[in-house]
């Protein structure tokens, strides 16, 4: 009869040991993974990255075909000079037009002067009269072409602008740092505007999402640290040290594909914990964490 209690006591044992033995909570490492797709459409000349590779934001990493856009810049430039041509041209005209102006102006008041001496006629002032209107008839034509011209250049100067900005766009700049993920596309591939090129990944420290119950929320607050276990090669758990970055305000049906320490709720939230890499993790690895 004693050895049945002593049987029972160390099952009980085992048990109770293997309870503290489970961890708070499991889950997988993920990371924010960015896909850098095509700005542009054309033949992709060269693109110098490979999967694995890490690279950092601000790198050129490839080129898009320009040649088309290059040429359609340079018809526009020309098209821009002879415009401002016409505009300076139609700016001296004004000029001139203005300096017959004000010389009709002092004849004119020569001419009023004559008159009341009697020695101009009055031919000669409605002459004056005439030649001043049909030069202000000149000058308002003049600065209507000379408006319709400056707004012709504004016009072009925005299609400068735009294709400058398409040609900037077939520049592939590497906008995050972080390791290749995946290449989707290769050199002297066609590309359209949104296809994928690339997925860049920052795994310089990657986020351990677990799910905790309501019962565990007390003991997760955001800014504790937290003692995170990977597997090792040789069998072992490995100690890593993270921090709680985030929590979700609102509670899940527990999915599937996860595990919690108890098995029986039926809600739970989701918790992220930052956790800096060593080169010992890697994205989607399974782990476990203690609050």
């Amino acid at each position: 009869m004693n050895r049945v209690y002593i049987f029972i006591a160390l099952i009980l044992l085992v048990a109770c040991n293997k309870s503290k033995d489970r961890s708070d909570a499991y889950g997988n490492f993920e990371a924010v993974e960015t896909t850098i797709s095509s700005e542009a459409n054309g033949k992709l000349i060269k693109l110098n990255l490979e999967e694995g590779q890490s690279i950092k934001a601000g790198l050129p990493v490839g080129i898009i075909d320009t040649v088309d856009t290059q040429l359609k810049l340079e018809q526009l430039e020309a098209q821009i000079k002879s415009i401002n041509a016409k505009s300076d041209n139609l700016k001296a005209q004004i000029a001139v037009v203005e300096q017959q102006k004000e010389n009709l102006l002092i004849d004119k008041q020569r001419i009023t002067g004559l008159l009341k001496d009697k020695a101009a006629t009055p031919k000669q002032m409605d002459d004056i009269k005439g030649a001043i209107d049909v030069a202000d008839k000149q000058k308002q034509s003049f600065e209507v072409q000379y408006k319709g011209v400056n707004d012709d250049v504004a016009v072009v100067r925005k299609q400068i602008e735009q294709l400058k900005e398409n040609i900037r766009r077939c520049h592939l700049i590497n906008p995050v740092d972080g390791v290749v993920l995946a290449k989707y596309a290769e050199a002297y591939e066609m590309m359209t505007m949104g296809k994928a090129i690339y997925k860049i990944a920052d795994i310089s420290s990657l986020d351990l999402k677990v799910f905790v119950s309501g019962k565990q929320l007390p003991d997760v607050k955001i800014g504790k640290e937290a003692s995170v276990l990977v597997d090792q090669s040789d069998g072992t758990m490995k100690k890593l040290t993270g921090t709680i970055s985030w929590i979700s305000d609102q509670a899940e049906f527990t999915p599937k594909i996860i595990q919690t320490r108890d098995e029986r709720v039926n809600l739970v939230y989701a918790v992220k914990i930052k956790v800096k890499n060593d080169g010992s993790i890697k994205i989607g690895m399974p782990a476990e964490v203690n609050f």
